[in-house]
């Protein structure tokens, strides 16, 4: 934005930072969240702390003090940030989005860095990894959250390193699932809903998550790495021991699996040799319009089990094999535990939302400079991502206001995060079309792909304690073995 648009937008900004007013303990330290959010709704071409204190003629060093030292509960931003998204945008449609990004930065006194993969060049390069939990609606999307990964072995070993970086001695490593599900966490205690959580391999492929997730009544699709394991029939499952093992006085732990059981199978097997999924034929969806053509996916889907923590097969859940046309050799998975009626397309339709939390690192990291940060101390790193996400609400809230909201008729999101801003994610329309032109004939009824969508449920209570799965079709009385023909 330049400084004309920044004046005619200021009451705008001015009455959304009172949002915020609670969190500060003294008006002198409030004044700069308005600095600092100003900055970073700027056209400055750099958006670090120098040049946005000289452009609002404020010392440098003030700011940095605004980050590093100066008392002011960041967490308290956070929440009220969060209540606000569920207070003014709450949607029975929502799609939750766990996703990391990267900070490449030089030198080794930077809290949490280290030679690591760097999405953002592609490559293992020395930088600082943060991850991020973003919410999505057919009509906006906004982050909610970000938090800094402290690696384990050259940090959190290094108390003395941490010590000399900021990082308080409480603040230990923990995987990113678990970063990741403390913020879905903090986001369902602050109000907000998802009926849809979804997320990459990284976080797919860790069991202890997906469990979590479904312990919360969260409904997920999760994107699975190659060597995930599943069973394709449910195994067999002994309740109480035989007769002979009871004379013989053989202590066994029951429940247990049967020892004739077919062991579990990894997905990147299932893709290449599984005979159930070969009898199955691959059905083809139209993801999206956009200005290279269409973007053509082919989806099977069969019914699954997954292990729970003592070794034993859950309730069905379902795999969803996917590939784009145009490379038919990329073969994705994602496992899901939505109900038995969900169809094939709207899984595959929140499964390929993912491009939108890309886009909102594009525009944070683009528009307001959320990787323009020289400061090297935690707690200001953590402060200025909580500001990004501020600063990126009010854009967002900017741009339904003025716009931004797309028509009903827009294609569903892309494959690979190139869909257009704002593109549509809305699973009542059909977002998902069998592939084929307009004088082709009309293809023979089929329930798996063919079933009508019905009514959306009302949205619960925001302040109830409860927290029922949600997801964005209501099921039918149709089983799972009619809908998924073997």
């Amino acid at each position: 934005m330049d400084a004309e648009t920044i004046l005619r937008i200021k009451p705008a900004l001015t009455q959304y930072l009172h949002e915020f007013d609670g969190c500060f303990g003294r008006c002198t330290t409030r004044r700069h969240l308005d600095t600092y959010v100003q900055g970073q709704l700027s056209a400055l071409e750099r958006k670090s702390v120098e040049p946005m204190a000289d452009a609002a003629g404020k010392p440098p060093r003030t700011l940095q003090e605004f980050l590093g030292l100066f008392r002011w509960d960041e967490a308290a931003v956070r929440d009220r940030l969060q209540q606000r998204v569920a207070r003014r945008h709450a949607d029975p449609r929502a799609v939750g989005l766990l996703d990391e990004t990267s900070f490449p930065k030089k030198g080794a006194k930077t809290a949490a860095v280290q030679r690591q993969h760097c999405g953002a060049v592609g490559k293992t390069e020395n930088c600082v990894v943060s991850v991020h939990l973003g919410y999505a609606t057919p009509d906006f999307h906004t982050l909610l959250d970000g938090e800094v990964y402290l690696p384990d072995a050259t940090w959190h070993a290094d108390r003395p390193r941490c010590r000399a970086a900021g990082i308080p001695d409480d603040v230990v490593y923990r995987p990113k699932w678990q970063i990741g599900l403390g913020q879905i966490q903090r986001a369902l205690s602050n109000g907000v809903r998802f009926a849809w959580l979804t997320f990459d391999e990284g976080y797919g492929g860790k069991p202890p998550f997906l469990r979590a997730l479904d312990a919360l009544g969260q409904t997920f699709v999760a994107e699975v790495p190659a060597n995930f394991t599943l069973w394709t029939k449910t195994p067999a499952v002994l309740y109480r021991a035989h007769d002979r093992e009871r004379r013989m006085g053989r202590p066994r732990q029951f429940p247990r699996l049967k020892v004739k059981n077919n062991p579990p199978a990894e997905v990147g097997d299932l893709v290449r040799s599984s005979p159930i999924l070969r009898r199955r034929p691959w059905q083809t969806f139209h993801v999206k319009e956009g200005t290279k053509g269409p973007q053509v996916w082919e989806a099977k889907h069969l019914p699954v089990w997954l292990k729970d923590e003592n070794g034993l097969p859950t309730r069905p859940h379902h795999l969803v094999v996917a590939r784009n046309v145009l490379e038919p050799d990329k073969i994705k998975g994602f496992v899901s535990n939505a109900p038995e009626a969900t169809a094939t397309e709207t899984l595959l339709v929140v499964a390929l939302s993912r491009y939108k939390i890309e886009q909102m690192f594009e525009t944070t990291k683009g528009e307001l400079g959320m990787d323009h940060f020289e400061v090297r101390h935690w707690r200001s790193i953590q402060r200025h991502l909580i500001l990004s996400a501020v600063s990126h609400l009010f854009l967002a809230e900017f741009h339904e206001a003025h716009g931004g909201k797309k028509s009903r008729h827009d294609s569903g999101p892309g494959p690979h995060g190139d869909g257009p801003p704002g593109a549509d994610l809305e699973p009542q329309r059909t977002l998902l079309t069998e592939a084929g032109g307009d004088d082709q004939p009309a293809p023979a009824y089929d329930p798996t792909t063919h079933r009508p969508c019905r009514p959306q449920p009302p949205q619960a209570n925001l302040a109830a304690s409860a927290r029922p799965r949600r997801f964005l079709e209501e099921p039918t009385h149709l089983s799972l073995a009619k809908l998924v023909a073997l």
